[in-house]
Formats: C-alpha cells, sequence, structure tokens
C-alpha cells in the first residue's frame, strides 16, 4: 500500500504562527520600553531630590551611564570663558584619572558640543572631524552620544556618553531618554543652584552681621579687617586672601594683611594703582575678576608672587558715600573652580559693610583723640598755673635767700639750684609746648604719635606687636623734616623684616638728646650675606642728608640691629 506524503501545514497556520512572533515580539519591546521608562522616571526623581550641586551633578552622570548602558560618562559644565570648567567623569577610576593627566578643558568632540549645543551621536568618534585622539593612558571609546543641558534657554554644560555595552551604537531612543534626563537635569540643577545661592547668601549676611557685631563691641580696624579675611576666605573657599590699604596722598596700596598661600611674597608691598591687580579693583570701584592671575595683562609691577594661583577676584572696601577704603583680593588654587558671578557678587556687599565698620572705628578713634587733645590741654594749663609758678617763686625766694648767707659753698650750692629750678621750668614750658601742638599732615599728633601709629600699621604684616619704647622730648625737640624721615625710615625697617627676616619679635627704641637715635632690633634670619641691600643703602642716604649715620650689622644672638642716628642741634 502506497504511503500518501506529508501533507503541508495549512496556511492559516503559518500566518498565526507569524502573528504570535511579531506579537511576542512587540510586548518584549514595550515591556523592555515600560522597563526604560521606568528606570527614566526613576532618575529624574533620584536628581530632583539633590540640593547640593555637587552631588547632584554626580547623579545625573551615573543615571546617564545606567540609561543608555554605557560604559562611560561625564558632564561637563561650560565657564564663563566658554571651555570647560568642571568635568565630572564616571568609569574611570582616580588611578587612570592620575594617570591621564589634567582634565579635558573643552577641545575636540567635548569642544564641538560646546561650539554647538545639539545632541550628537557617532558610531566612530575617530571618524569625526574634530577628533584628533585620546591623550596617554587613556582607555579606548568608540561610540559616541552628547547632549547639551540647558537651564532657562542657556546652556549650562554637556552630557557625555561613550562605548556602548556590548559593542553596539547609541540609537535614536538613547539620544530621546538622554535627551529627557537633560532636560530634567537642568531644573534639578538650576534647583540646586537656588538653593546653594540662598546658602550662601545667608552665610555672607551672618558674617556681615558679624563684622556689625563686632564693631558695636569696640574692635580695632586690625580685628575688623582680620575678621574680613578670615570669612571671606572661608565663605569664598579661597587659597591666598589679602587686604591693601591706600597709602596717604600717594597713588599706591600698601599690603597689610596676606594670609594663605604664598602670603609672604605678599606682606608688606606697596603696589601702584597703575600696574596691578587690586590697583585695577580701585581704579573701577568695582569687581574685578581673573580666570588665572599669573597671566593677567592688568599686572605689570611688583615682584613675582603668583607661583601656584590660579582664579582670582578683587573687590574694594567702600561705598559710593564712604570711597575706597582698601582691596580686598582673594585666589584659589591653579586649577580650582572660577570665582563665580553667584560667589563675587555677594562679595561686594561684605566689603561695603567692612568699609562701613572702618568708618565707624576711624570716627570713634577721632572722638578718642579729641578727648585725648581736652585732656593734655588741662595738663598743660595745670603746668603752666600751679607747677611753673610754684618753681618760679621758689627760685625768686631762693635768689632774694642768696644776700643773707654768708658762706660761698652755700651761695654757690643754692644759685646751681636756682639754675636747675630754671632749667626745669624750660622743661615744663617745652612739654606744655608739645602737649598743645596742634600740626597738619602726616604728623597732626607729633612724631611720638607718627611713630606708634607706624608700628601699628607693620602690626598686621609683622603678624605680631613690636615693642616700643621712647624717651626725650620727640614731639619738641625734633625738628619737622626729621621727624617725617624718622618715620619713613621706621616704615622702611619694618616692612623689609616682615618681609625677609622671618622674625618673631621685633624692638623698636626711639631716643632724642642732642641726637635722634631711632634703633630696630629683630631675632630674624640676620643680614644675608649676598643679595640686593638698596632698601639699606636707602637708609643710609636719608641719614646722610641730615649729617647722620646709620649701621645695620647681625646681633650676636640672632637677628638683625639696625641703628638710623642724626644730630638735633649744630656742634
Amino acid at each position: 500500500m502506497a504511503i500518501a506524503p506529508d501533507s503541508p501545514t495549512p496556511l492559516p497556520q503559518l500566518r498565526l504562527d507569524d502573528l504570535l512572533d511579531e506579537l511576542q515580539s512587540r510586548l518584549d519591546a514595550a515591556r523592555g520600553t515600560r522597563d526604560r521608562v521606568h528606570s527614566l522616571l526613576e532618575a529624574i526623581l533620584a536628581v530632583g531630590r539633590d540640593l547640593d550641586l555637587t552631588q547632584a551633578l554626580r547623579h545625573i552622570v551615573e543615571a546617564a551611564v545606567t540609561l543608555v548602558d554605557a560604559e562611560y560618562g561625564a558632564l561637563g559644565v561650560i565657564g564663563e570663558d566658554q571651555r570647560l570648567s568642571q568635568f565630572i567623569p564616571v568609569g574611570v577610576t582616580d588611578e587612570q584619572v592620575g594617570e591621564i593627566g589634567p582634565l579635558p578643558s573643552g577641545h575636540g568632540i567635548l569642544g564641538e558640543l560646546i561650539r554647538l549645543p545639539e545632541p550628537l551621536r557617532l558610531a566612530r568618534i575617530s571618524d569625526h572631524p574634530a577628533s584628533y585622539g585620546f591623550p596617554a593612558h587613556h582607555p579606548p571609546m568608540s561610540s559616541f552620544l552628547g547632549v547639551p543641558i540647558r537651564i532657562r534657554d542657556k546652556v549650562f554644560g554637556n552630557l557625555y556618553l561613550s562605548e556602548k555595552r556590548g559593542g553596539g551604537e547609541f540609537d535614536a531612543e538613547d539620544e530621546s531618554v538622554l535627551a529627557t534626563l537633560a532636560v530634567a537635569a537642568g531644573v534639578a540643577i538650576d534647583n540646586a543652584r537656588l538653593y546653594a545661592q540662598a546658602r550662601l547668601r545667608e552665610r555672607w549676611l551672618a558674617a556681615s552681621a558679624e563684622v556689625t557685631s563686632s564693631l558695636l563691641s569696640g574692635s580695632t580696624e586690625r580685628d575688623v579687617l582680620d575678621l574680613l579675611v578670615t570669612r571671606a576666605t572661608d565663605i569664598a573657599r579661597a587659597d591666598l586672601a589679602v587686604v591693601a590699604l591706600p597709602l596717604p596722598q600717594s597713588d599706591e596700596l600698601e599690603v597689610r594683611i596676606a594670609v594663605g598661600k604664598g602670603e609672604r611674597e605678599h606682606r608688606g608691598l606697596v603696589l601702584p594703582l597703575h600696574g596691578s591687580f587690586m590697583g585695577a579693583a580701585a581704579l573701577t570701584g568695582g569687581l574685578v575678576v581673573s580666570t588665572d592671575v599669573r597671566k593677567d595683562p592688568r599686572i605689570t609691577a611688583g615682584p613675582p608672587r603668583w607661583e601656584g594661583l590660579g582664579p582670582a577676584v578683587a573687590v574694594p572696601i567702600g561705598t559710593a558715600d564712604l570711597g575706597m577704603r582698601g582691596v580686598l583680593m582673594l585666589a584659589r588654587a591653579t586649577g580650582a573652580p572660577l570665582f563665580d558671578p553667584d560667589e563675587s557678587i555677594p562679595l561686594q556687599g561684605f566689603a561695603g559693610q567692612a568699609a562701613i565698620a572702618m568708618e565707624l572705628a576711624e570716627r570713634r578713634r577721632d572722638s578718642e583723640q579729641v578727648a585725648l587733645l581736652q585732656e593734655r590741654d588741662r595738663i598743660a594749663r595745670d603746668l603752666h598755673d600751679l607747677a611753673i609758678q610754684r618753681l618760679f617763686a621758689t627760685g625768686m625766694t631762693l635768689q632774694g635767700a642768696t644776700r643773707f648767707i654768708e658762706h660761698p659753698e652755700a651761695t654757690d650750692r643754692v644759685l646751681r639750684a636756682i639754675d636747675d629750678l630754671d632749667e626745669t621750668a624750660r622743661t615744663i614750658r617745652a612739654t606744655i609746648f608739645g602737649l598743645r601742638a596742634r600740626e597738619t599732615g602726616p604728623a597732626a599728633s607729633g612724631l611720638r604719635a607718627a611713630l606708634v601709629e607706624t608700628v601699628e600699621r607693620a602690626t598686621t604684616v609683622l603678624g605680631f606687636a613690636p615693642a616700643v619704647r621712647m624717651s626725650g622730648l620727640l614731639d619738641v625737640a625734633v625738628p619737622r623734616d626729621v621727624a617725617d624721615q624718622a618715620v619713613a625710615v621706621l616704615h622702611e625697617a619694618l616692612s623689609n623684616t616682615a618681609r625677609h627676616a622671618h622674625a618673631t619679635s621685633v624692638e623698636v627704641t626711639v631716643e632724642a638728646d642732642d641726637h635722634l637715635t631711632l634703633t630696630v632690633t629683630d631675632n630674624g634670619d640676620g643680614l644675608p650675606e649676598t643679595g640686593r641691600r638698596s632698601g639699606l643703602a636707602n637708609l643710609a642716604e636719608r641719614a646722610g642728608a641730615f649729617g647722620g649715620e646709620f649701621r645695620a650689622a647681625a646681633r650676636a644672638g640672632g637677628g638683625t640691629e639696625l641703628i638710623w642716628r642724626v644730630p638735633l642741634s649744630a656742634d
């Protein structure tokens, strides 16, 4: 019996299998789409919860890598100079980052997205005209997907994804998912920035209140400046803080305080308004920002002092009504983030508050000075009305009594006593004249006060208060031109000590008799055997102009002794 061949599968059955396979594939695709949408929603919720900007940026990159199944990812923040100011990588270890070297600044493919902020998808990075290869030790990367992150229509940065897992390429769906995440990331970043701005503004307000409280408690100008530097450095995360004050009747600034990286190179510097970074802030009366202070074209004067520093900002300490009282400069180390407007603009208000504090401190000093002068007037009146009159009466009595003294030796002693009384009266008259002196100019309160003020100004530069000893009629016996030179000599001597001696103690002695002798000693490194000595030559010239002398020598126990001596009368 013949066996019939297998009958073919009915046509409807074939169509049903195809339909079932198609349905299954579509169900799988729908399930994958559902899972991906679910993952996208979770990622959006996760990044939206971050209020710390740094954490938010990192979570955005991590979510992007997961969503598009990439090996590597990064987020680049675009700075004011249209280059990458921050670069946050994911997928490479810290050791790999160290081997690769400096993080990208925005060249090649990364720069292409900065120039044209539109989604960019590549099967092979090397095929793009903007690609010029990778640095040594960089992991191999082929496929690429990048999208911009916008905040209120302004490009904040870019998301960069590379190397699709499994060796495939990023597709249109990956691009759509990443673009959606970028929109949510823009909102999350904006919220984090607003929160950071509010917190930063709160810290500046608290610092301003602290300055005001310090002022009302009777703090000195130096205390106000120290507090200003401390709080500004902490809030702005600066590596160097410098305060310079204007010199009287001069177009120069003197650095009073320098704290942080390279502080020794800045302390005691006298800088012109034209040719210095802080001078630029003083001249413009506003905020001055530099992306790299080492290469800033506005800096043409002063010694090299910017090693290891990069971004910097300077702001005048003053207000429209009070004028410019000084300049505050903050700098960060090389490679640190730039000072953005959110950080630098509140600095202006803080500096203005400090200027008000300095003005009030000066008014308080003026009030104390008036009270002091009134007390000196009272002492002068008492000396004139009581002491001199009694000395004069006693002298007249002794002079009248000499005719009753028969012994010649006793007569001589009485006459010498009368001469001593006359000399004492002349000394008191000179003292009264000094107490009542009302000079104008830099030495308005006399040489003694001018010397004390010079020492006080040097205290902030030295970091400690020098010991001061004075004797003699400094305000009366010393001519004005000699007094002015003595103040200049002391200022230069203390500035040199602050910059070069590395001393921890300084002693200043000023004596006036037949000579004015100014001595400055310290326990620092001593005089170098070689090197520039133009400052010492200048001090010697100042002494020689008045027929005096100047000596500088190393002390036996370490340190230096400077002696500046000029005659007060022609011999």
